[in-house]
């Protein structure tokens, strides 16, 4: 599901190697074998679907991403970051099938001072944040097999994200005010995707063996905004993708309002997945550099 999202493109070549994919989502994706539309908010026709063709995987990559619109779409965002997630779970429980879902960050409040375990306590400061955590507690109330990744400040090539968003900036302005103190992991979706593809392996090897549950996956530097964004301009300005080098001042979430308060410090502990599975976190800056590098041979 959410096939036509960052996460979701990256995930469809991961996953081939699996089996057959079929992906779900509003609008099917040009030229992808086995794409179905489908409004994933209409949990009946989710429900009959997955009787038909009874998958044997189900990954679970849509959600609600808009965070300050989810504070006016709150029934939206409950929908498919809540709902969504709670009915496909129930499936499984009932046809003994395995979920792969994900969640995020911003199920904590922020205030914390070391990377985040997942047993931690949570305590979103929105609706963006309830909703997934919602999410979280509505698999694991299903019982079903299950593995839920929780990820951090994801980015791509495609979708709407922070790297895109800054090289628009950058081609139409030549001052940028950027946040500074809010601390995060930023994460490619190739390397969410192939860590999904590990995991799934794993599973497909040995399914009464896999070690479900809940994990942290994000790429391994913690960074704010304001020294992502430096990052991105450095690598891009030397791959020729910017016009001009933008001026970057950093500035306090106070002094760039926004509609829903997002965590000061979100920095996910990501030793739990790779003591359990083998996994290393992978750097930011080689990431980056290809993720730009693509955006350039694509130019």
């Amino acid at each position: 599901t959410g096939a036509a999202g960052q996460l979701g493109q990256e995930l469809i070549p991961k996953l081939s190697v699996l089996g057959s994919v079929v992906t779900l989502d509003r609008s099917a994706i040009d030229g992808q074998a086995n794409a179905v539309s489908m409004d994933l908010s209409n949990l009946a026709q989710v429900e009959v679907y997955l009787n038909r063709t009874r998958p044997d995987l189900l990954v679970n990559a849509a959600a609600f991403t808009a965070v300050d619109g989810a504070e006016s779409e709150s029934v939206d965002a409950f929908r498919i970051n809540a709902e969504l997630p709670g009915c496909l779970a129930r499936w499984c429980a009932g046809n003994d099938r395995m979920l792969l879902h994900y969640s995020t960050d911003y199920v904590f409040p922020g205030n914390g001072t070391r990377p985040y375990l997942e047993t931690d306590p949570t305590g979103p400061l929105g609706v963006y944040g309830e909703s997934k955590l919602a999410g979280e507690w509505a698999i694991r109330d299903a019982a079903c097999r299950h593995a839920i990744l929780r990820t951090s400040w994801v980015y791509s090539g495609h979708g709407n994200n922070f790297v895109l968003t800054m090289l628009r900036l950058a081609s139409e302005r030549p001052e940028l005010n950027i946040v500074s103190d809010q601390m995060g992991r930023p994460t490619w979706a190739r390397n969410l995707a192939t860590v999904s593809a590990k995991l799934l392996q794993r599973y497909v090897a040995a399914p009464g063996d896999f070690p479900g549950g809940l994990y942290h996956y994000a790429d391994r530097d913690a960074v704010n905004w304001f020294e992502f964004a430096t990052r991105i301009f450095t690598i891009a300005d030397r791959l020729g993708l910017l016009h001009q080098m933008p001026a970057c001042r950093p500035v306090n979430s106070t002094q760039f309002p926004q509609v829903a308060e997002r965590p000061l410090y979100s920095v996910l502990d990501t030793a739990l997945i790779k003591e359990t599975f083998g996994i290393e976190a992978i750097g930011l800056e080689r990431s980056l550099e290809q993720c730009l590098g693509e955006l350039k041979e694509n130019d």
